[in-house]
């Protein structure tokens, strides 16, 4: 496993990308200031972009379906868990966009070879903010179970 979008996981046999672009924008305005450099002020992270790049050879590798498996997930406009196979959790993406280009046809008409372009935004504030505070899930789990140990006595 390569990286898990959802449910769906980059692999050889779906979409085995062969370039993975990441980009975090940070916000920091100026201020002009007489006889003075701009004053800088950062305000926090602008947006965070993952781009998924390759190309798939469907005799070897996934095909058609496993586009069409991505662009059925980006058309339910939901943001979707990505996390990559060494356990990297980068948080929550919806997908802005599926790009494919087909080259190098057999005699029927279908491609030997797909390029494509997945392109994901990330959505959630943070990842404390997409799980939680731990200490209070803790709290109220160790809560749950001593509620149901003490209605056993």
């Amino acid at each position: 496993m390569m990286l898990v979008l959802g449910m769906f996981v980059f692999q050889l046999q779906t979409l085995p990308y062969q370039s993975l672009q990441r980009d975090v924008d940070y916000r920091w305005p100026s201020n002009s200031r007489v006889g003075q450099r701009p004053a800088m002020q950062f305000l926090g992270v602008n947006e965070e972009k993952i781009v998924l790049s390759g190309s798939l050879l469907p005799e070897i590798t996934g095909g058609r379906l496993s586009l069409l498996a991505l662009n059925l997930m980006a058309d339910e406009g939901r943001a979707w868990p990505l996390l990559d196979g060494s356990g990297t959790i980068y948080g929550m993406f919806v997908i802005n966009s599926v790009s494919e280009t087909y080259t190098e046809f057999f005699a029927d008409g279908s491609a030997r070879k797909i390029d494509f372009t997945v392109n994901l935004t990330r959505v959630d504030e943070s990842l404390t903010a997409m799980f939680g505070d731990i200490q209070k899930q803790a709290d109220s789990l160790v809560g749950n179970v001593q509620s149901k140990i003490g209605g056993l006595f």
